[in-house]
């Protein structure tokens, strides 16, 4: 006499695999590898390397604020931008116990740029651009290879 072949108990939780074997197997590459890291933190990173390059020469930048936002916001309704109007950073002056702060706009600057290399010499360009604004200086005297990484 035969016995009923039961069937196994489904695990619980997500399927992780199809019933042919194939379907996702795990992350593709681990946390502490590049490849896991979002385009925003990429950039993010970007930024954060442009801001160390100009510290060791001008040390008051640590009292001045780095951020990233996605995109520019238009201050006021009915306000637009045409193609060479989209702002790649900008400066909000120190006031009222709030530190200075250095905005790059990511979704700007990745559009106009192709490559990591590329993005990232425009991301530096625009860091001292307007740390050269805040201070008061010529880009030139901020980081005396300004203009330079451009091929």
């Amino acid at each position: 006499m035969d016995k009923p072949v039961t069937p196994r108990a489904a695990a619980p939780g997500p399927r992780r695999r199809d019933r042919h074997g194939r379907g996702m197997r795990g992350p593709i590459a681990p946390p502490q590898v590049p490849l896991a890291a979002s385009r925003a933190e990429g950039f993010a990173d970007l930024v954060q390397d442009s801001v160390e390059r100009l510290e060791r020469r001008w040390p008051q930048l640590a009292d001045i604020d780095f951020l990233v936002l996605e995109v520019p916001r238009l201050d006021g309704p009915g306000q637009a931008w045409n193609d060479e109007a989209v702002p790649l950073g900008g400066t909000i002056s120190a006031r009222e116990g709030r530190p200075a702060r250095v905005v790059v706009y990511r979704r700007p600057v990745e559009i106009r740029t192709k490559g990591r290399d590329e993005r990232a010499a425009l991301v530096h360009e625009v860091v001292v651009e307007q740390v050269a604004e805040l201070l008061g200086l010529t880009p030139e005297t901020v980081d005396p290879r300004y203009g330079e990484d451009q091929g």
